[in-house]
Order: structure tokens, then C-alpha cells, then sequence
């Protein structure tokens, strides 16, 4: 399987940004359009590269196809200094923060940052203690992993 990325013009500078911000990330292709096609000859048709060990391709198609939140990549992080270096990655230049670990980056492109501290919390088995994380989960922006904790245990 491939997730297929549409950017108007940008594909390289995405698929350069992505593999910068996540680890072991890397480019491994770059195909160029040929004479005749929508976009100048030479410039960037497509990029693929892989973030965690998956295949993505990045295409220059020209405007008209926006992103949308009704798919978006879920990044599961151990540490909030990992939180926190993804979330204000994405978010910089352009990006924007949303609700419940959800963003999107400059090109618009929708992320879900997610420590892995959320779900053990939303699947505890005392269901007050489940509650308590939805509900302080609802409340941020960026997922914060001492704050959730604390609803949970301090309340």
C-alpha cells in the first residue's frame, strides 16, 4: 500500500519537511514531469518517501484538490518532548493547532499527535478514571501528558 499526497506545487518542500521532522524518515525518489504536461518541464511531478516504514508518494497535480480533516495521519509519541517537537513542527509556518492532539500543517495536510499515555487512560477500566481523561482530553489543544494525568489521578 502507498498513501498518495495531491499538493499544487509543493510536493518536494512537503516530502523534505516530513522527512526533517519525523526520525528515520528518508526520500527515495523524485520523478520530473516531461514536455507537455500541466506543470513546466523538469520541475517535480513526484516524490516518494517513506515515514515510518511506510510508502508515500507526494504529487505536483496543480490546484484544486484542498486536504481535508476527514483523513489525517495519527502519530503516536511516547514522551511529551516528542509531543512537542511534532505538534510545533507541523503547526509552524502556517500550520494550525486544533482540538483533542489534532492539527494541520502548512499545506494543510491534518495530524494527529497522540501520546500513548491518552489511550492507556481512555481504556482504564474504572470508568470515572476513563471519564475524567475524555473529558480533560477535550479541553486541549495539544495533548498534554502531565495534564491528563492529573485529571485522572487527582480528581
Amino acid at each position: 500500500m502507498n498513501t498518495f499526497l495531491w499538493f499544487d506545487t509543493e510536493a518536494l518542500d512537503a516530502a523534505e519537511f516530513y522527512c526533517g521532522l519525523f526520525p528515520d524518515a528518508k526520500i527515495t525518489n523524485v520523478d520530473y514531469y516531461q514536455a507537455d504536461a500541466q506543470l513546466a518541464k523538469d520541475s517535480v511531478l513526484t516524490v516518494s518517501f517513506e515515514l515510518f516504514g511506510s510508502r508515500f508518494t507526494a504529487l505536483n497535480g496543480g490546484p484544486g484538490k484542498a486536504h481535508t480533516d476527514s483523513i489525517s495521519f495519527q502519530v503516536f509519541c511516547e514522551t511529551q518532548e516528542e509531543v512537542d517537537h511534532l505538534w510545533n513542527g507541523l503547526t509552524a509556518d502556517g500550520g494550525e493547532e486544533s482540538w483533542c492532539g489534532w492539527c494541520r500543517d502548512r499545506w494543510g495536510v491534518a495530524w494527529q499527535i497522540i501520546p500513548n499515555r491518552l489511550g492507556q487512560l481512555l481504556s482504564d477500566p474504572d470508568p470515572e478514571r476513563s471519564a475524567r481523561a475524555f473529558q480533560a482530553m477535550r479541553t486541549m489543544r495539544k495533548i498534554d501528558i502531565e495534564g491528563l494525568t492529573n485529571a485522572v489521578e487527582l480528581a
